[in-house]
């Protein structure tokens, strides 16, 4: 009896060996815990592969799901991010590290030693969650629930961009608008607001509209490069952010989180109104914007 205890110990100690030196995918593994959601972490990935010369982000498979290597002298460290929610505000983000030329070696040396490896894992993996930590104390974002987009009719200037490149579009067009509405006499009827009408959450890119709400009349003059527009009421799940409008688009990735959590299927449209003038400057945690995230309308029978 004892020999076949020992002979089925053995079989599995080799098939784990097997497994550990051979096939388990990634060398090494880095985890810790955050208040971000899936986005706002892929998003500081991003932005941290962006400002440095060895690194680049090179796949994403979704939000929560995604890769970027460094070049460390001659060699290249993939990391694979992949973030699963703990609970309803802690996220567990676990870093798998890859160094294909290097596996066999790094998987021998890392049970018994402090590799080079491992702490270049680990440093990299540190410097990313100290910025995200950083990021995170400059926004707030509050879930509401479910609300109405509220019916406008309004003038608008159709503009494609980054997301990060939101505010940049705002702020050119934002005189030339005003300065419409006056010239014109328009009759502004609520806050400014931007309708983004395409995300596309691979490369970052959205085609949106910002407008002026107005009181429709019969007589609106017509201009190059205005377009006027109906919003109309529609159900959504909605969000304040507090916070410089630059990340507002951390609130839309909440969003997501927050109906991927509840299972309510919403459209990637998200809709943002402007309670503060950014020209008055002030505390940035102050400034205030609705952020919207469309329900899907139900099918009829």
């Amino acid at each position: 009896m004892s020999k076949k205890i020992a002979l089925v110990a053995s079989a599995l100690l080799v098939v784990g060996l097997i497994w550990y030196l051979f096939i388990m995918p990634q060398d090494y593994i880095v985890r810790f815990r955050t208040k971000a959601s899936s986005g706002t972490v892929n998003q500081i990935v991003k932005f941290w592969s962006s400002q440095k010369g060895h690194a680049n982000f090179q796949e994403q498979k979704s939000l929560s799901d995604f890769t970027s290597t460094i070049v460390l002298n001659d060699t290249t460290l993939s990391f694979n991010w992949k973030i699963a929610p703990l609970n309803d505000s802690i996220s567990q983000v676990k870093v798998y590290v890859t160094d294909s030329e290097n596996s066999l070696k790094n998987r021998i040396l890392l049970p018994f030693s402090d590799t080079d490896f491992e702490k270049r894992s680990k440093s990299t993996v540190k410097e990313v969650y100290t910025l995200l930590k950083s990021h995170l104390s400059n926004f707030k974002t509050t879930i509401i629930g479910e609300a109405i987009i509220p019916k406008k009719y309004c003038a608008c200037v159709p503009l494609k961009n980054t997301q990060l490149e939101k505010v940049k579009g705002m702020m050119n067009h934002y005189s030339q608008l005003s300065g419409f509405m006056a010239k014109n006499s328009i009759e502004l009827d609520g806050r400014p607001l931007v309708e983004v009408e395409q995300w596309n959450t691979q490369n970052d890119s959205i085609a949106y509209n910002f407008c002026f709400p107005i009181i429709k009349t019969d007589s609106l003059p017509k201009a190059e490069g205005f377009v006027y527009k109906e919003i109309k009421e529609r159900k959504a799940i909605k969000a304040v952010y507090n916070g410089n409008y630059l990340t507002s688009d951390r609130a839309w990735y909440a969003l997501l989180d927050y109906a991927d959590k509840n299972g309510i299927r919403v459209t990637k449209e998200p809709l943002e109104i402007f309670h503060t003038n950014p020209n008055m400057g002030g505390n940035e945690l102050e400034w205030e914007a609705e952020i919207f995230m469309p329900i899907q309308a139900q099918k009829s029978e």
